[in-house]
């Protein structure tokens, strides 16, 4: 089975409505940001299919014990519900999957990424009443409980396993060679999240050339948050032309130019150039 394919047009225009929509909200929801990730790369995921996975993340939340105590307590009920007995985990092969950063594939298939594993930790967990946020690790994301200095880290990939202090460390030094520092260990503002699930999307699809339409829709939501960086015009300009849309790609490498001119001529003269050559494909 092949990976997902993203929807017609219209439904791709209607999913970036509502992601710039939800992104630029007083409160984020973070369920719904990536379940619209998922929407943009999957044809077949529809309103109907967004509110079934709510509805399920809210059933899982309905099995936990009701305040089982403090951090370690709710980082133990949610390994044993979802690690143990509904399965959910990660492994290796995940990281060869698109399938393994969409959220609706994540509860279907109880496999994926760090990040979106985490994700549902956390939602199930946040519904449940937990004091539960995200942690995003270098390298690996996972999920934090309680309150600094009461602070319990859980593995969502390995099950929900219970981190103490050295296995955080193995798993930063594993990732960056460094040390792991306090300032790692606070909560992943939401929006920090979707971008860093759209990061992954991108990394897959970029060794992936026949998937180009992959990294395009990842870009375009990545430049619906409410701040992003201004190269991601230049990438979405350079997938359009790759693409074969070299009238759309050269309209927005002439923009990326305007952006950067005024801090760096040179490169602005090159992409200019660039635009010209795509307009001349035209002809």
């Amino acid at each position: 089975m092949g990976s997902p394919r993203p929807p017609e047009p219209e439904r791709a225009a209607e999913v970036r409505r509502l992601f710039a929509e939800e992104a630029r909200s007083e409160r984020p929801d973070l369920a719904l940001l990536c379940l619209l990730v998922g929407a943009a790369a999957d044809g077949e995921l529809d309103e109907a299919g967004i509110d079934a996975a709510q509805i399920e993340l809210d059933e899982l939340a309905g099995q936990l014990p009701f305040r089982p105590g403090g951090p370690r307590s709710w980082a133990t009920a949610l390994a044993g519900l979802l690690g143990e007995r509904c399965g959910f985990r990660g492994a290796p092969g995940d990281y060869q999957r698109l399938e393994s950063s969409l959220l609706h594939q994540v509860l279907r298939r109880r496999r994926g990424l760090p990040i979106l594993l985490s994700v549902v930790w956390v939602e199930v967990a946040r519904r449940a009443g937990a004091p539960v946020y995200g942690v995003a690790l270098p390298g690996h994301f996972v999920v934090g409980f309680g309150p600094p200095e009461e602070q319990v880290l859980a593995d969502p990939f390995d099950g929900g396993r219970v981190l103490s202090g050295p296995d955080a460390e193995l798993l930063v030094q594993g990732a960056t060679g460094a040390p792991l520092q306090p300032s790692m260990l606070g909560p992943a503002d939401p929006l920090d999240v979707v971008v860093r699930v759209l990061n992954n999307v991108r990394a897959w699809a970029a060794v992936r050339p026949e998937r180009s339409d992959v990294a395009l829709w990842a870009v375009e939501l990545c430049l619906l948050m409410p701040s992003h960086p201004a190269r991601l015009r230049y990438e979405r300009a350079q997938l359009l032309v790759q693409r074969g849309d070299f009238l759309a790609g050269a309209v927005e490498l002439d923009a990326y130019a305007e952006v950067v001119t005024a801090v760096d001529p040179p490169t602005a003269e090159r992409v200019r150039g660039q635009a010209r050559a795509a307009r001349a494909m035209l002809n």
